[in-house]
């Protein structure tokens, strides 16, 4: 007999929205105040710093006329990221010198999708029954393909970049910088700006001489790098990133 699937709840589109109130605003490139971060509630995008190689110790042992910046690739931070989606995740990857463990869809089972996926804020009301619908298709799918002995590693196939995951995330000092310059831009997709500000409120709490300039190209190098691609919106994104809080949910 074919193994019983614990059976989902479909009282409605549910997923992660967030209200409006509470999360951090960005000025888009059309001049809008844009919600940043992924709408969707619950647990939402999560970024905790676990740990870190403070700059002050490894001074302690540097070779005597070292600056900082030599130590940068010394430093070490690990980040838990939680709330992502997997095409957040698969953007993350991109940054080669990171390290990443990253929950499983082979080992671990996906159960009431409809419940962890995320929603980005371009799916109107008008559209998200059609959404999750299609996501209900898609655990349909997965379920179904289980249940007749397919193995979870191949049945995965069919989880959409929607599906919500985890990981663990390891960079070095002068690579962080980098991500962040790019990632807190306006030009980054929604999801990953989002969590790389999370990451940036992190580091700045606890190593103000490295990352108090941090942010995007722009902030720290004083001119937008992006020719034709810029935002336009040079003067507000700098003035956001000047509060020491960055508006970013705590």
């Amino acid at each position: 007999m074919a193994p019983q699937r614990e059976p989902e709840d479909r009282g409605g589109a549910r997923g992660r929205r967030s209200p409006l109130g509470g999360l951090p605003r960005r000025v888009d490139a059309g001049g809008s105040p844009e919600l940043e971060g992924p709408q969707c509630g619950g647990r939402g995008v999560k970024a905790e710093l676990l740990s870190f190689t403070p700059l002050g110790e490894l001074r302690k042992v540097a070779p005597d006329g070292l600056p900082d910046e030599g130590l940068l690739p010394h430093l070490t931070y690990v980040f838990a990221i939680e709330g992502i989606s997997r095409a957040c995740s698969h953007q993350l990857v991109r940054h080669r010198t990171a390290s990443y463990s990253q929950q499983s869809q082979r080992y671990i089972p996906v159960r009431r999708l409809r419940e962890r996926v995320v929603i980005p804020p371009s799916v109107s009301e008008k559209a998200l029954n059609e959404y999750m619908s299609l996501m209900d298709r898609a655990s349909d799918a997965y379920g179904g393909l289980v249940d007749t002995g397919v193995p979870r590693e191949d049945a995965r196939f069919v989880l959409p970049n929607a599906a919500e995951t985890s990981l663990l995330f390891t960079i070095d000092g002068r690579s962080l910088l980098h991500f962040f310059g790019i990632r807190c831009c306006n030009r980054a997709q929604w999801e990953i700006r989002a969590l790389a500000d999370r990451m940036l409120a992190e580091v700045r709490g606890e190593e103000p001489a490295i990352f108090g300039r941090a942010g995007p190209n722009c902030y720290w190098l004083g001119y937008c790098p992006e020719g034709r691609f810029t935002c336009g919106r040079m003067d507000e994104v700098v003035e956001s990133y000047r509060d020491p809080g960055l508006g970013v949910v705590e």
